[in-house]
């Protein structure tokens, strides 16, 4: 294709790309973003239980470990225009708008590929999604982190080495069955300009503790993230079916 300057224009790939499958790109146009929104001031949950359910959206509801009235909520859609009609409106309904919003703990982000997936729209969707949403791992830490510009200026094979060392501790955890996580890019879409939104999910509170420790070692958290949190800690008590 030819500008009316002469110049020809490069077809952009914005597809999330997977490992090739039979010798085949695989690729998508999928992604679930997700959205984390806190409050203070609640002093029961039963009606805040009964409004989701209503909602009919895909959701988790926390109760907050570190504030005895606090909870924290999980939204998650394919569509980023229901978060900015059907979330929102539900947040300015009852009983949501009695609550004392915490805009320090919001977080949004999306789903991304690595290029390693064996099944692109599973890692994508079904996966963050039915971790969210599984009744046997209600504890969960989630938390924005940045990194700083000198990771960027790494060349891919010292990126891949950093990244592996990190994701060999995440695996390790995943397989014993001690945590389970999201990770989601928010390049753009963070007030405070983080790059990550990170839920740690589990059946105990301790692990998910345990792993943040076990990561601060490796050589991307000593060197190359430049801030962490802040943490929201808390219970799940009611999460949409899966």
């Amino acid at each position: 294709m030819q500008h009316p300057n002469g110049e020809s224009k490069e077809q952009l790939d914005i597809l999330e790309h997977g490992a090739p499958v039979d010798g085949q790109p695989q690729t998508s146009d999928r992604r679930l973003y997700v959205q984390f929104q806190a409050f203070t001031g609640a002093i029961g949950t039963d009606d805040i239980v009964a409004a989701l359910k209503d909602s009919g959206l895909d959701a988790a509801l926390y109760v907050d470990a570190n504030d005895p009235y606090g909870i924290g909520l999980v939204f998650m859609t394919e569509s980023a225009d229901v978060l900015v009609t059907e979330v929102r409106d539900l947040m300015n309904s009852e009983p949501f708008d009695v609550l004392d919003h915490r805009p320090e703990l919001t977080m949004l982000g999306r789903s991304y590929a690595t290029g390693y997936e064996p099944d692109l729209d599973h890692a994508l969707v079904e996966r963050p999604k039915g971790n969210v949403l599984n009744p046997d791992w209600p504890w969960g830490i989630w938390y924005p982190l940045r990194r700083n510009g000198a990771f960027a200026e790494l060349n891919h094979k010292e990126q891949r080495e950093i990244l592996m060392e990190h994701a060999s501790i995440g695996r390790a955890y995943g397989r014993a069955g001690f945590a389970h996580d999201v990770r989601l890019a928010c390049y753009g879409l963070d007030a405070n300009d983080n790059d990550f939104v990170i839920g740690l999910i589990g059946e105990d509170l301790y692990p998910l503790s345990r792993v943040v420790q076990d990561m601060r070692k490796t050589t991307q958290t000593a060197l190359y993230v430049d801030s962490l949190g802040p943490f929201f800690v808390g219970k799940k008590v009611w999460q949409s079916a899966s």
